[in-house]
């Protein structure tokens, strides 16, 4: 689609790519990891009930691992954690926040891994900057047979009015499809190949942040890290005078869905 520009316009920004996408964080590693919403333990106990035994002592691969929100859940229940972050800016956050957890350089489609290491292979917020048809042969190459691969996504819960208002207004500003994101969760577009059999849970859940938290939140996603700094602020700014009319008290509740989808690899 071409968006016609008004004379004298400046032109909008080009639309990024994938990797463009994918690579963004770097560059704003500690905000993402100050800001970015974290995981309800309700979310480890479905993981567990459904990779059929506990975190507590289980050899732990986080691929994606980004700053460690989720890896630093996964360490305190137990695990035995090894994460794994392609990113040099994540992974030097990583190591600020969590300096007694190890952690690789490496991606999803290449494991920098053994053969059958893991118990469990989790994908926090990360599966969707991956290739399926490389991925999941090597997550089936790294897991030991019986293991858990683990994928989740924190989704904006869209049934909550204000937020899907301000869901419409990300989509009209930046000409994307906020709704695709639920997508990410869908074992069909996890698997195209139908390697594994997913089984879904569905977590909701809510944090209550400061206004300055949720908006910083906001600009840590990869679509405002892309589309140019002046571009995001300007959201950012209207964004503000739309929210204080919803919450008058600077205190914003966010609710998120987080989806989950769990396989666990043959036995025989």
């Amino acid at each position: 689609m071409t968006t016609p520009v008004t004379p004298g316009e400046a032109p909008p920004p080009a639309r990024p790519d994938r990797g463009a996408r994918a690579h963004s964080f770097n560059a704003a590693a500690a905000q993402y990891a100050a800001n970015r919403p974290s995981y309800p333990p309700a979310l480890l106990d479905a993981l567990e009930e459904l990779a059929g035994r506990p975190l507590a002592g289980a050899r732990v691969v986080d691929a994606g691992a980004g700053t460690g929100i989720a890896t630093a859940l996964l360490h305190a229940r137990g695990a035995d954690v090894l994460a794994v972050e392609p990113g040099a800016g994540m992974a030097a956050e990583f190591r600020r926040a969590l300096p007694d957890v190890p952690v690789a350089r490496g991606d999803g489609n290449a494991l920098p891994l053994a053969a059958h290491r893991a118990d469990f292979l989790t994908y926090a917020q990360a599966w969707h900057w991956t290739d399926p048809a490389r991925a999941v042969p090597e997550a089936c190459r790294v897991l030991r047979p019986g293991g858990a691969l683990a994928l989740w996504w924190n989704t904006d819960a869209l049934d909550v009015p204000w937020i899907a208002a301000a869901a419409r207004r990300i989509e009209h500003h930046f000409e994307i499809d906020v709704a695709a994101e639920k997508r990410n969760g869908d074992a069909r577009a996890a698997d195209p190949a139908h390697t594994l059999a997913f089984t879904r849970r569905d977590i909701r859940w809510s944090r209550r942040v400061p206004l300055d938290v949720h908006l910083a939140n906001l600009g840590s996603h990869s679509v405002f890290l892309t589309h140019g700094a002046d571009h995001a602020a300007a959201f950012l700014a209207e964004e503000r005078r739309h929210l204080l009319a919803v919450f008058p008290d600077g205190v914003v509740e966010e609710t998120y869905d987080v989806n989950l989808l769990v396989a666990r690899t043959p036995t025989g």
